[in-house]
């Protein structure tokens, strides 16, 4: 009997209209177009500007265009996740919502969070219930309106983040194709360092919280870099190891999208030539759980059937690992 693997059948994609360029951000805040691009490598970001407008909103747009190039209903849809690190609200499921808003009325949904790690987490989630044989479309949505958690008077944080949503559609293989392993971590050490210290049940919501600005983000961006370079780079490297990997056989790193020197740095510890590196961070900045799938949809069409492809990512808590995949079908 064949072993059942997950595999990737079709990527969707939205992002906001509105640019946020670097030019800008001049105009915002103490900074430069050179300095930006120098230290992380963004020359713009896409903001969403649409009134009472959420994540659900990016998501739903993601996961419409994902299913219009499949060629299926979303009642076919068994479980819908959405990666997120910006639900619509406290309490409501943000995946619930968005799954009856496409119309997947007969998918159950739920949010994962792991920070910028919380799509590579929902990959394995979505993964093993495809393999225990109990559902046979997963579709994993990463999306994230980080505007809505940036103070843009902090120069620290305002010129890194971006919007953005992204989807795949997780359904069985056996071909040997998909999920072929993985290597996830976490820290609690990182939570110190990279937080948004009110609005959750240590320090509630209050007229002092929002005077003191502390319901955006705050990043030590010193401390965040240093894991991150280390952290992304080892588990990248340990799982071309573990399944015997050299770097002429990985066709693709997809890796998230925070910083340009961590990304270089990824791919260095693996030794892959930079072509096969696959990179927006340029166009869109750091959208957190969207970058992953973000990558797959703006590569889709150079991606062959039996590709391998190392993802890597690095967020806050801290999270972080990596998993290799061999893509399922050419575009």
């Amino acid at each position: 009997m064949k072993k059942t693997t997950a595999a990737i059948t079709a990527v969707g994609g939205y992002v906001p209209d509105f640019v946020l360029s670097n030019k800008v951000l001049e105009t915002m805040v103490d900074t430069n177009d050179e300095w930006i691009t120098t230290r992380t490598g963004i020359k713009e970001r896409r903001i969403l500007k649409e009134e009472n407008a959420g994540t659900s909103f990016m998501a739903i747009k993601a996961a419409e265009d994902l299913l219009q190039k499949r060629g299926i209903e979303a009642s076919e849809i068994d479980f819908v996740l959405v990666a997120t690190a910006t639900p619509d609200m406290p309490v409501a499921s943000t995946a619930a919502y968005v799954a009856s808003e496409i119309g997947a009325v007969n998918a159950f949904a739920y949010d994962l969070q792991a920070a910028c790690s919380s799509f590579l987490y929902g990959m394995s989630t979505a993964a093993s219930y495809i393999e225990s044989g109990r559902y046979k479309k997963v579709l994993v949505i990463g999306a994230d309106k980080m505007s809505s958690i940036i103070d843009y008077t902090d120069r620290t944080t305002c010129i890194i983040f971006g919007d953005g949503a992204g989807a795949v559609l997780f359904e069985p293989n056996e071909e040997g194709l998909g999920l072929q392993d993985e290597y996830l971590r976490s820290d609690g050490i990182g939570r110190q360092f990279l937080k948004i210290d009110a609005g959750g049940s240590i320090l509630p919501a209050s007229e002092e919280t929002v005077k003191n600005k502390q319901h955006y983000v705050f990043q030590d961006g010193k401390s965040v870099f240093k894991f991150a370079v280390s952290n992304m780079a080892d588990v990248s490297a340990l799982i071309m190891e573990r399944n015997n990997l050299t770097k002429d056989e990985v066709q693709w790193l997809a890796p998230h999208q925070a910083n340009k020197r961590i990304i270089d740095a990824t791919a260095n510890r693996m030794g892959v030539e930079p072509e096969k590196v696959m990179i927006n961070i340029d166009r869109y900045g750091n959208t957190t759980s969207a970058t992953l799938p973000l990558l797959l949809y703006d590569y889709e069409k150079q991606l062959r059937k039996g590709d391998n492809i190392i993802f890597a990512a690095f967020g806050g808590g801290f999270t972080w690992g990596s998993i290799y995949l061999k893509w399922a079908y050419n575009s």
